[in-house]
């Protein structure tokens, strides 16, 4: 279990700040989903993260600078699920998981029974069982992305982060895929921050909600807080219908603003 914790976090491309200034703490075991329209700023957060753009600021696993750790022991604390994942079309499935297993492999780079155990244990829980010895590039971009959210499970990171995981999936993979994180989560105090464009699939699972614009961050808390119709409609440029489940469930439905 483990803590990320963001101190004064400023992302630039050139002479854009994508994010100013973000500072938040996900607990051990918490849920953070990042949510706001294009360009807000969500990606950027976590490709700081995961060590693929520069930034300012600092970023801190329980305690410690994350800059100081070296890349293969970042790689044991922080999995990341990019948006747009280049995969390899020659190589299969299985051989694609079990590059998740890169960081405890050895520098004679033979995998052991457990990391075999492993790739096996996440392709069956996403039901990616018969997908193994099939390659990459026979498979549609939803059983793709599916292939990326298990290698990442397998990698067994204390920090999961997920770059619009679902985009490309079914609406009965998308709740697949969010149910296993969510197990793993609270079975084994994952701490997860992922970017989502569904606000009611993001309300759903998260714990917390970040509703950034423009680089800033404009709304935080629970999903019934943040996901209010007047908010949406300033910081989205949208017209919408929230409702309030008895589970707890907040739904947002889109209106027509015209007949």
């Amino acid at each position: 279990m483990s803590s990320l914790a963001f101190v004064d976090l400023s992302v630039r491309y050139g002479r854009r700040d994508a994010i100013a200034g973000f500072t938040d703490t996900v607990r051990p075991g918490e849920w953070l989903c990042l949510i706001g329209p294009n360009g807000a700023g969500k990606s950027s957060i976590l490709r700081a993260t995961a060590g693929l753009v520069p930034h300012g600021g600092r970023i801190e696993v329980d305690g410690s600078p994350l800059s100081l750790r070296s890349s293969r022991r970042r790689a044991e604390l922080v999995a990341y699920v990019p948006q747009s994942p280049n995969l390899p079309d020659d190589m299969t499935g299985a051989e694609y998981v079990l590059l998740g297993r890169n960081p405890y492999i050895g520098y004679f780079g033979v995998e052991s029974q457990h990391d075999l155990a492993m790739v096996a244990s996440v392709l069956d829980r996403l039901d990616l069982a018969d997908f193994a010895r099939r390659p990459l590039g026979t498979m549609s971009g939803g059983e793709r992305q599916r292939l990326v959210i298990a290698r990442a499970i397998a990698q067994e990171a204390p920090i999961l982060l997920l770059d619009e995981p679902t985009s490309a999936l079914d609406i009965g993979h998308q709740q697949q895929a969010l149910e296993l994180v969510d197990r793993l989560r609270r079975e084994h105090g994952l701490t997860v921050v992922s970017a989502m464009h569904d606000l009611t699939l993001a309300g759903l699972y998260a714990d917390r909600l970040a509703l950034l614009h423009q680089g800033h961050v404009v709304a935080t808390g629970p999903a019934a807080s943040v996901l209010r119709p007047e908010t949406l409609s300033e910081f989205y440029g949208v017209s919408v219908s929230v409702h309030h489940e008895d589970d707890g469930t907040v739904v947002v439905v889109p209106r027509r603003t015209s007949a």
